[in-house]
């Protein structure tokens, strides 16, 4: 069914039958819980710390060992479908790439794949940064991942420091 087959259908309901289905969902879906929570009564700086947490637990799992990359990008992706602050999604996207860079520091060197996700996330946060102008808000947390990924393989380090030194050059007074 498309959205506009759902749009007719919900037409025929009344809203005795509207609150009933949106609070079956929400019973049944914790996707559509968290949004409808956040909808109704929005807390960004509450649920940035939820995915924090998210983000935090991909790498540093509370069971068991190892990282799950896929599942610190889902929380990203989730988080931003909440439509919060650009700054907040800035935010959650370095906090993911500082958490990689530490998770590197503390088990050694991980795989490329590994590094490119790091790249990719930082260089989009970077972009974000850029087109909004929020240079001043967030230049030394860039900086300070970028400097804190020295020691690492796969030429992450170098790599890093070019998205940087791109968004934030060097001044030549």
């Amino acid at each position: 069914m498309g959205k506009r087959d759902l749009k007719k259908e919900l037409a025929e309901y009344d809203k005795k039958m509207l609150i009933g289905l949106i609070s079956e969902l929400y019973d049944k879906n914790k996707s559509v819980k968290e949004y409808l929570d956040y909808f109704l009564k929005p807390d960004e700086n509450a649920m940035l710390k939820t995915y924090r947490t998210k983000v935090k637990e991909a790498f540093y799992p509370k069971r068991g060992f190892g990282f799950n990359l896929a599942a610190g990008k889902k929380a990203i992706s989730d988080f931003r479908k909440l439509n919060p602050s650009i700054d907040s999604v800035i935010d959650l996207m370095l906090y993911y790439v500082e958490c990689g860079v530490q998770f590197t520091k503390d088990f050694g060197d991980i795989d490329e794949n590994y590094y490119l996700s790091m790249e990719k996330t930082y260089r989009d946060s970077l972009e974000l940064i850029d087109i909004n102008l929020l240079h001043d808000k967030f230049k030394d947390k860039a900086h300070t991942i970028f400097t804190n990924s020295d020691n690492t393989g796969w030429g992450f380090n170098e790599t890093l420091g070019d998205f940087y030194y791109e968004t934030f050059p060097i001044d030549e007074d």
